[in-house]
């Protein structure tokens, strides 16, 4: 399976799901369409990831209109998306739903509890790093997976081949520390009242890598 990541800021990777890849045999390529404007067409994405990003779908610029484009053409042929906070309200714009303020700038580590037995097995609770102050609205079409104390909407899963999450389950230790030493100003005004050293300080639940797996295999699976 060729896998096609789309990475939107330089210290948003792919982290857990690079590692899921390789366990499968999969080959990724990772795209920087805010930097070099290259996006990868549907005929060669058998899945495709977009990750989080400082952008909103709401901006008006080229490359994020095009990403919708292929966002469609893939809807179309039904081919496993994941999106990642930024990206998963790309999939939500694409599918024709308001991408707008969320009722709080969350930032930092805080709960999110799952709503949907859709995709099995994944904790009632798990505590996910977040990195926003947008978010999407559920699509009719899908079921309301993740939700916070602040909000509501926090994940979806639709027609099986479709999961977006606001939140990350993604970042590894070293990323978690390339987001905060090169995002730090972000942290401001945030909800849930921490500082950078406390989101440095703690430590990544091992159930977060293991709940990201799961939700690939249930989106690729046959």
């Amino acid at each position: 399976m060729r896998i096609n990541i789309l990475q939107h800021t330089p210290n948003e990777g792919p982290g857990s799901i690079l590692d899921w890849a390789q366990a499968h045999g999969h080959q990724t390529f990772i795209y920087h369409p805010y930097q070099f404007g290259y996006l990868p067409t549907a005929e060669e994405t058998d899945m495709l990831v977009i990750l989080g990003g400082p952008m909103s779908p709401n901006d008006d610029l080229s490359w994020i209109k095009q990403e919708r484009q292929l966002i469609q053409e893939l809807l179309d042929k039904n081919v496993p998306l994941f999106g990642a906070c930024y990206g998963a309200q790309q999939i939500t714009k694409t599918l024709g739903y308001p991408v707008s303020k969320a009722p709080a700038k969350e930032v930092g580590w805080e709960p999110v509890y799952r709503k949907s037995t859709v995709i099995p097995d994944l904790p009632e609770k798990l505590l996910a790093l977040h990195w926003h102050e947008e978010m999407f609205e559920i699509p009719r079409e899908a079921d309301l997976l993740f939700s916070s104390d602040a909000v509501r909407n926090q994940g979806f899963v639709m027609n099986h081949r479709i999961v977006g999450l606001q939140f990350h389950f993604e970042p590894q230790a070293d990323n978690v520390r390339e987001m905060v030493v090169n995002d730090f100003p972000y942290i401001k005004n945030s909800v849930l009242g921490q500082t950078a050293d406390d989101i440095l300080k703690t430590p990544i639940p091992k159930e977060n890598q293991q709940t990201m797996f799961k939700i690939l295999d249930y989106i690729t699976e046959d």
